[in-house]
């Protein structure tokens, strides 16, 4: 029984007589509700009565079940999340035009252009349903962009996935690269970068996260709040139907259980044509100044909307529910209340305005219904067919929910943990033995080539992106006179998490800052979406605790902003969550996209530099995992003023122009990024590694496979070599040539030579690298011709 439908039986049959009214609520304390069904607890019930005063309705039921659920009132992360606001500083209030509380952060790029950014989850629908959760994962961050009153550009994907090998796995791959793909491509948007794990941890709940980046200029920024008693609530977009029903409260707000997907009536259905359709809509009416506020109607449906906009304007509102379109006659009153389908927004309209209005959709083809008026009473008050069905205040409705300070206990199984560490591993010395590693490293499948999933991606439509895929962040242009830009990247290593989620997040944040520094750009802003598991386990709560610390501390030492994001909770099967997962993004601008950075190597005699210092750091990494399949110890150091000092000579560096191509050290070391460096571009290299052994004190398996932080791997022309070094000198950064490109002779095949100890060819690089996700999941599509 699905949720909606278990507040239905309680009713008599359906029709207007058969509603349950405020008043019928009132006359009938004693009738009971299936509000656990709708996954309320026996005290958010009985605080519900406390509020009203009375039972609810159903239609209030269902209404405060979606709105208090996990997913959409963050009950039990609120307390934690305040931090971010409690750690700002003046410069990083510099840029942020919008912070968290609206549909999405929104940053101050210059020359009167403005950047919105998030990143969401839709985990859970994603497994039960790949294709459509996915899809829809990626449509509903998009409406979150347009309701700021931006144009989307661009979007990108966080995916983990379980093992690689085990039979599950490839339903899952399939179907989530299929729906994001098939969305995203539809609707014309690039996708512009991302990340995929796999591991067996993830192999009962697997991320599916999706982000998407707008451009506005500043006079065009809209926010999601209903005022002006008489301005008109109009819907418009698809029809209303009974898909995704109960989704956020149930599906997110929820744990698997043993026996696999169920639940999937659950999972909306996405259509990218009505969307893009949409988006052009909503630009055109933004254009024209007709709309006072746009809300994308997204987990929730209508409860989130009405109550959203009701409550952020401090107004009241009047609904006439019957004025929704249907695809589904049959549907109920509460059911059209929770429904979740998709391509729908909400507008606040002046009545002055409304012809207009109504003309500029008509021209679209978007089916649009008037259900109501802004009030100033304060009250949200919805009707079906002339009767009160809820009379609510907002407030108590989207705003002040339950919050819950959960127990918090620190785990204990992480000392054990923690004093495995992999310096107890057998570690290679031989050049044969390294040489061996080294391959099974690149083949790995959190670091082979990805082309299985991004060729199926289109990420040049649009024609501004600057960077995308293999690149370490992506970068899209988005004045074409000036070249002004933003480059974005994501990242988070669950492994490290585990081990220590204070250090891991701000590692995770340390990862995509540098990605974006790489590029040339100025990193500015963070989104981020914070995945764990059960907030009712002590363990997940101290999990969460520490990696929201360390983010928020984090963010201040390097004095950009969190904007805004998502607490994906629930993420486990049965009693096992999955590692911590705060997923990262990080914004930064470039003036001109003609200065960025590519990752790899494109000419032949140019030094190799080496910033920053090795450490044996080999626990949490991806050597450690994929030759020992061990995990324990703790993860690398972070120092997060390195990382600044570090950006800014990469900024400096670009502008000046002496820095040819730019790669971070991360998963896989300095072995995976010479690796891509070669790959990249088919340039070869002769690398040499004696002076990182003598300087930093490290062995040749430590300097090939370490994971040390703040280090970046630079080429540069020879005639820039003495201004670079000069520059890493002038700054106090560590710096170390460690080789040369080269491309060899008479068509020869170039390869990467790390003397003394190994060599191997570009091809069989490429061949053990893009071997891995075919084997697994079928032929990679070819990469479309440019």
């Amino acid at each position: 029984m699905t949720p909606a439908r278990a507040v239905a039986d309680t009713a008599a049959p359906r029709g207007a007589a058969a509603a349950d009214t405020v008043e019928n609520a009132a006359a009938t304390p004693e009738r009971e509700q299936p509000y656990g069904a709708l996954g309320l607890k026996d005290d958010e019930y009985a605080q519900i009565r406390e509020i009203l005063g009375r039972r609810p309705t159903s239609g209030e039921l269902a209404m405060y079940s979606v709105m208090w659920s996990e997913h959409c009132s963050y009950k039990s992360s609120k307390i934690y999340l305040r931090r971010f606001g409690q750690k700002v500083s003046d410069e990083m209030r510099e840029r942020l035009m919008v912070g968290m509380g609206q549909n999405a952060g929104v940053v101050d790029i210059g020359e009167g252009w403005a950047v919105t950014f998030k990143v969401e989850s839709h985990n859970h629908p994603s497994y039960i349903e790949p294709f459509q959760g996915a899809a829809t994962g990626v449509g509903g961050i998009v409406r979150d962009i347009i309701s700021m009153g931006a144009r989307p550009v661009a979007v990108m994907d966080q995916l983990r996935f379980g093992a690689i090998d085990n039979p599950d796995t490839a339903r899952v791959v399939h179907g989530v690269v299929s729906g994001i793909s098939f969305y995203g491509n539809c609707l014309g948007l690039p996708n512009i970068g991302g990340e995929t794990v796999f591991d067996a941890v993830y192999q009962g709940n697997p991320l599916v996260n999706a982000l998407a980046v707008g451009v506005l200029r500043h006079e065009d920024l809209k926010l999601a709040n209903a005022s002006g008693a008489g301005n008109k609530v109009v819907l418009f977009g698809a029809r209303t139907g009974g898909d995704g029903i109960g989704g956020a409260s149930i599906l997110a707000s929820d744990t698997f259980a043993d026996g696999g997907p169920t639940k999937r009536p659950a999972v909306q259905v996405g259509d990218p044509f009505a969307e893009k359709v949409l988006i052009e809509c909503c630009l055109e009416l933004y254009r024209d100044d007709l709309v006072e506020a746009i809300q994308d109607l997204g987990a929730a449906g209508i409860s989130c909307a009405t109550s959203e906009l009701a409550a952020n304007g401090g107004s009241g509102m009047r609904v006439d529910l019957e004025n929704v379109l249907l695809r589904d006659p049959t549907l109920t009153p509460e059911e059209i209340l929770m429904s979740e389908s998709q391509e729908r927004m909400m507008a606040i309209v002046a009545p002055e305005k409304l012809d207009a209005f109504l003309e500029v959709v008509g021209r679209w083809e978007v089916e649009t219904s008037v259900l109501g008026e802004v009030t100033g009473d304060g009250r949200l008050q919805i009707f079906w067919h002339g009767e009160q069905i809820v009379d609510v205040d907002p407030s108590t409705v989207a705003v002040d929910g339950p919050v819950y300070e959960r127990p918090v206990a620190y785990p204990t199984w992480i000392d054990a943990l923690r004093d495995d560490s992999a310096a107890a591993l057998q570690r290679p010395s031989e050049p044969d033995e390294l040489r061996e590693q080294f391959l099974a490293l690149v083949a790995s499948p959190n670091l082979a080539d990805t082309s299985w999933i991004t060729n199926q991606y289109d990420y040049y439509v649009l024609g501004n992106t600057a960077l995308s895929f293999p690149d370490d962040a992506g970068m899209v242009r988005v004045d074409e006179e000036s070249g002004l830009g933003f480059s974005i990247a994501t990242d988070c290593n669950g492994r490290y998490c585990q081990l220590d989620p204070y250090q891991g997040a701000q590692l995770a944040l340390a990862e995509a800052y540098r990605n974006v520094a790489v590029t040339g750009a100025k990193p500015v802003a963070v989104t981020d979406c914070l995945n764990f598991g059960s907030p009712e386990n002590p363990e997940v709560m101290w999990q969460f605790g520490q990696a929201v610390d360390g983010l928020a501390d984090g963010c201040l030492e390097l004095g950009i902003p969190v904007t805004g994001g998502n607490v994906s909770f629930y993420n486990q099967t049965g009693d096992q969550p999955i590692f911590p997962t705060p997923v990262v993004g990080v914004l930064g601008i470039i003036d001109d996209v003609a200065r960025r950075i590519p990752s790899g190597w494109q000419d032949a005699g140019e030094n190799i530099y080496l910033l920053g210092v090795t450490a044996n750091e080999l626990s949490g990494s991806a050597w450690a995992q994929t030759v020992h399949n061990h995990l324990g110890g703790r993860p690398p150091a972070v120092d997060l003023a390195a990382e600044r000092r570090l950006a800014d000579l990469l900024h400096a560096g670009a502008l000046q122009g002496l820095i040819s191509s730019a790669h971070d050290l991360s998963s896989g070391g300095l072995a995976q990024a010479l690796a891509e460096g070669v790959m990249r571009f088919g340039v070869g290299a002769r690398v040499w590694l004696n002076e990182i052994i003598e300087r930093d004190g490290v062995d040749a398996a430590s300097a090939l496979f370490s994971e040390s932080t703040g280090r970046v791997l630079v080429s540069v022309p020879r005639e820039d070599d003495v201004k670079f070094r000069g520059l890493c000198e002038g700054r106090g950064y560590p710096v170390l040539r460690i080789g040369v490109t080269d491309a060899p002779g008479d068509g020869a095949d170039p390869s990467l030579e790390v003397q003394g100890l190994f060599t191997v060819s570009a091809s069989d690089l490429r061949e053990v690298s893009r071997a891995t996700l075919p084997a697994a999941f079928g032929p990679t599509i070819a990469e479309a011709a440019l």
